[in-house]
């Protein structure tokens, strides 16, 4: 499977690069896409929710009423969880999120989305290009002459491109990530793939594995 390369104007420099079929073509497997980003995601909370449970509460522990008598519940402390102030019966604690996930399913799920971006023509190999200076003006440039103004857009690097980096930071709907930071969820959640020359070997070479 051969693609034009473009420049960063957005015309075709005519030359184009091969784009292997076993990484580029494949059979989308929907399971492995379905695992991987539910990892991605499970591996974005920090589980940290926590609330104070009887024993945690501050408070004093004497008998606040006597024990008969009264025409109500027995009650012990006023940490119970039935008076305000009380602890939390059964309240959230710290919890772990991480799911573990084979390589090679991980590596079959980022075959299968970057194979759907490539059947629906939403990927696209630009030359390798940087900036002088990190401008937000020169990436919007970049933009309009590929087409991609106001649409979702992931832009992998071959090589860390600090400028490209920056100059893209204050956008949004738009991100800018090296070929090792390349998963499943960032390649689906984009309406385009822009992948830099430098960076189609390196990812073939990845998951070609």
């Amino acid at each position: 499977m051969k693609l034009a390369v473009l420049d960063s104007k957005g015309k075709e420099t005519g030359r184009k690069v091969d784009l292997s079929d076993d990484v580029f073509a494949i059979e989308p497997n929907e399971h492995a896409i379905y695992l991987d980003v539910k990892q991605y995601l499970a591996h974005q909370r920090q589980g940290t929710h926590k609330s104070k449970e009887r024993a945690e509460i501050v408070g004093s522990t004497r008998k606040i009423k006597k024990q008969k008598g009264t025409g109500t519940a027995r009650a012990g402390s006023i940490k119970s969880p039935i008076f305000k102030g009380g602890g939390r019966i059964f309240g959230p604690r710290p919890k772990d999120y991480t799911q573990k996930l084979n390589k090679n399913v991980k590596r079959l799920a980022r075959k299968s989305a970057l194979s759907l971006k490539s059947k629906e023509k939403e990927l696209m190999v630009v030359e390798d290009f940087n900036f002088d200076a990190p401008k937000t003006k020169d990436f919007v440039n970049v933009l309009k002459s590929l087409g991609l103004e106001n649409k979702k857009s992931l832009f992998v690097l071959g090589d860390t491109s600090n400028n490209v980096y920056l100059s893209s930071r204050n956008l949004k709907g738009y991100e800018v990530i090296t070929n090792s930071e390349l998963n499943t969820y960032k390649i689906l959640n984009a309406k385009s793939v822009v992948l830099f020359e430098g960076a189609v070997e390196e990812i073939q070479s990845n998951l070609s594995k």
